[in-house]
């Protein structure tokens, strides 16, 4: 790999690692406000809103110029918010504090992702993928882990202890303390993002019109959508993160049941997943070829069967066991199928156009799911039967996708396309 490669692999791990530990914190924070349940899983949804009212606009954005510095400018946004977090006094403000987190991190993504095809050829994208998404999730245990930590109180207390000399910093309680050292993190992240090479793609747009951004943008959904192999990567990895983040609120909702546990010991629980993931992510890499990623698929239909096993679990081994297969399993389907997604998306379209269609078709599904979480748990249905529709939703529908694309290669061989560069 190049050496830019681990830049940006640095710059990643910090950025999410931040946002991980956020998330906790920012939970923390509502139920300090005493904002009613359903409010939590909307947490994530106002953290993702950004990520489709703007995605017709970020992928231009983050093809205008060289992907660091728009990293740079994103992890910007990210600080700020964390520093009007650290000022709500109400509910709604801190939700509204929390999208403009998620702001910056719909203006990170696409030249997150994007920087990999301009930096790397088709064949290494599996791999960089791999070590993306292991970090990533390497990133995920240690910020819910984290942000776990710093509500716990006796380690709130120790940092409320601490005082720069001469300094008055204004941190008068745990969460306030959290907070700001997680714009820290935020701020190591765009520390690295400066040194994030130039690849020396071409960055100027057609077009700065906003209606010309809007009708290319369909276009290139129209596009991927109607590509053989990117719709079916597509409907993977839309139907992946919709579920994942879902499953995150599942398991907190699940470990306080089952388990009996507070959020910051729930917490860690959700870091198990994320280290199973991480394995998946690694072994996927090593075993599976850009050319063999769609059959993976199956795998996806077993995760969702799995998941329902979560309804006889009370052990906190089983648990674990269980929980990292579900995030292994997980792992070794999405990081193929992301890197398909990519590669169709980079020879069809520029690759941040491509990702702000990946992130819009993702992250609508996450509002989706969220809000039909939010709404069951607003209706008070018992966690239980909620994991059973969720597993039973995830395996039909992945099922109905490999019968979509046992259905394209009926009529048409599509996999030659799998390696193809651009303009070709």
């Amino acid at each position: 790999m190049k050496r830019g490669f681990y830049t940006i692999m640095a710059a990643q791990f910090f950025s999410s690692l931040a946002d991980n530990a956020l998330l906790v914190v920012a939970i923390a924070l509502l139920i300090d406000l005493h904002a009613p349940a359903y409010l939590t899983p909307l947490l994530k949804f106002v953290f993702v809103l950004f990520y489709v009212i703007l995605a017709p606009f970020v992928g231009a954005f983050a093809d205008s110029m060289p992907k660091g510095r728009v990293m740079f400018i994103s992890n910007t946004i990210k600080i700020t918010g964390c520093g009007l977090l650290f000022v709500a006094m109400h509910q709604h403000f801190a939700l509204a504090a929390y999208a403009v987190v998620g702001l910056g991190a719909a203006a990170y993504s696409p030249a997150k992702y994007g920087i990999l095809t301009e930096l790397l050829p088709p064949e290494k994208l599996v791999i960089a993928n791999g070590w993306i998404e292991g970090l990533t999730v390497a990133s995920i245990v240690l910020g819910t882990v984290l942000g776990g930590v710093l509500i716990t109180p006796s380690v709130a207390n120790a940092l409320l202890e601490f005082d720069f000399p001469f300094i008055e910093t204004g941190i008068d309680n745990a969460l306030e303390s959290g907070i700001f050292l997680i714009a820290i993190i935020y701020a190591i992240a765009a520390l690295f993002n400066l040194y994030i090479p130039n690849t020396g793609v071409d960055h100027r747009i057609p077009k700065r019109n906003l209606f010309f951004l809007v009708h290319e943008f369909s276009h290139c959904v129209k596009l991927l959508w109607s590509d053989k192999l990117g719709q079916i990567s597509l409907a993977v990895t839309t139907l992946f993160w919709g579920a994942g983040a879902t499953l995150q609120f599942i398991v907190l909702k699940w470990a306080e049941v089952a388990m009996d546990y507070p959020l910051n010991q729930a917490a860690q629980l959700q870091g198990v997943v994320a280290l199973g993931i991480a394995a998946g992510a690694i072994m996927a890499a090593r075993w599976i070829s850009l050319r063999q990623s769609v059959t993976v698929i199956p795998l996806g239909i077993v995760m969702g069967i799995v998941v329902m096993a979560m309804i006889l679990v009370t052990d906190l081994w089983i648990a674990i066991i269980l929980l990292m297969l579900i995030g292994g399993l997980a792992g070794f389907f999405v990081v193929p199928m992301n890197a398909l997604l990519q590669h169709r998306g980079h020879i069809l379209m520029g690759a941040g156009h491509s990702i702000a269609v990946q992130n819009f078709n993702e992250n609508l599904s996450i509002l989706v799911m969220l809000s039909l979480y939010a709404l069951l748990i607003l209706f008070e249905v018992h966690i239980y039967i909620v994991i059973a529709v969720f597993g039973l939703f995830v395996s039909v529908m992945m099922t109905l996708v490999r019968k979509w694309h046992l259905s394209n290669q009926s009529k048409e061989d599509s996999l030659y396309l799998i390696g193809a560069r651009k303009g070709r």
